[in-house]
């Protein structure tokens, strides 16, 4: 039986890939974006599409549409966006999740929050299981976005234990690959643009800080079985385990690039994790999931994309 789904921020770097697999499997989609940092342009292959539907609205402001499923990916992600306009990002990740699970529970939905790795703040456990409760400044620059997606888990749960709601919470680890914002402030997209162009590769900090990146088709195939399986709530982290330096990742770039981009180091950013990486042992348990895309493979991917994006 197919189902009406609505994907909020669904215009946006994640949401347009997601959009994308549910169109391809029958789904209809109804996609909701208010493009403050979302694109037509990551779904416009989509729009003509008989079961594709494409809303402008903000989701801190209430909405009343007949749908069946919800996936909330609705926010700013990157540091650039989301401290921008930080009272805005707080209202998206508060208020939106507010709306979102009324709808829910309105309609009797289930409904995924996309969370993320960020509710662990600059993490005192290595690496960080769904356990760790997080290590978070609640009035730094940074906290609009931690504090407010560690906010709508709170209300995610307690929707579920006093309303039975049917929630599913996932914590998105850094993801990467084609349809980032080229001006987005994350790593992957600064480096891969900065090499292309031929200008210094920012490296804040002596590049000795870890992340672990994962690439955006296993992201959404994570998601997805979050979504369809019915015994695990969450939270579960998504991500791949696969630990790279800041410094790795720059070279790996000006490798597959054949930049002469020489790297510049910058002083290292207010509360910026000095390390990042998921233990996914639940996520391989519960969904029978793991990363199949190594770095390499996936940054040719996105280079391939960025050329594309800076030669238009």
């Amino acid at each position: 039986m197919k189902r009406t789904i609505l994907v909020t921020g669904g215009a946006g770097f994640l949401g347009s890939h997601l959009c994308e697999r549910l169109v391809a499997a029958g789904e209809d989609v109804l996609c909701l974006d208010n493009f403050r940092t979302g694109s037509k342009d990551n779904i416009r292959h989509l729009l003509s599409g008989p079961n594709f539907e494409l809303v402008r609205h903000d989701i801190w402001l209430p909405i009343y549409v007949e749908v069946d499923r919800i996936f909330n990916l609705a926010c700013p992600a990157s540091p650039v966006h989301y401290s921008n306009d930080p009272i805005a990002t707080t209202k998206t990740a508060v208020l939106g999740a507010i709306n979102m699970l009324g709808l829910a529970r309105r309609r009797r939905a289930r409904i995924l929050q996309a969370s993320t790795s960020e509710v662990y703040g600059d993490p005192q456990q290595h690496p960080q299981t769904e356990s760790y409760w997080g290590h978070v400044n609640p009035i730094g620059p940074r906290a609009c976005y931690d504090e407010g997606k560690r906010c709508a888990e709170t209300l995610f749960f307690d929707y579920h234990r006093q309303a039975a709601v049917d929630i599913r919470v996932i914590r998105i680890f850094n993801t990467y690959g084609p349809r980032m914002h080229p001006n987005d402030g994350r790593v992957v997209s600064n480096f891969i643009v900065q090499a292309l162009k031929g200008e210094p590769i920012t490296l804040f900090g002596d590049g000795g800080q870890t992340r672990s990146f994962c690439y955006v088709d296993d992201l959404i195939e994570g998601m997805a079985r979050m979504m369809d399986q019915d015994v695990e709530v969450g939270p579960i982290n998504l991500g791949n385990p696969a630990e790279f330096t800041i410094r790795q990742l720059a070279e790996t770039v000006l490798s597959l690039t054949g930049s002469k981009s020489r790297i510049e180091f910058r002083p290292l950013p207010v509360d910026d994790p000095l390390q990042r990486q998921p233990d996914i042992a639940k996520a391989r348990g519960a969904l029978g999931w793991e990363p199949k895309v190594g770095l390499e493979d996936g940054l040719k991917e996105t280079i391939g994309y960025f050329k594309g994006v800076l030669a238009a």
